[in-house]
């Protein structure tokens, strides 16, 4: 299974069970140097940077994302 199917798949999963998986792929980053997380954290940036400029991506205005994040919180 490429990265990009189990992506699309882990997206189905409802908001708390994603949540749950963001919670432990994060807590196995703890592990990694430094430097290694800058790496990985670019090659997201790079990734992401891609997918705008292809048009497979939208971006948000960052206010409407945090109201919609604390929504759900309450």
């Amino acid at each position: 299974m490429s990265v990009e199917e189990l992506e699309a798949e882990a997206l189905k999963l409802e908001s708390r069970e994603r949540a749950r998986l963001a919670e432990k792929l994060l807590s196995s980053l703890e592990t990694l140097s430094p430097a290694e997380t800058e790496r990985l954290w670019a090659e997201e940036a790079l990734h992401r940077l891609a997918e705008l400029d292809e048009g497979t991506a939208a971006s948000r205005p960052a206010d409407e994302v945090l109201r919609e994040a604390r929504s759900r919180l309450e």
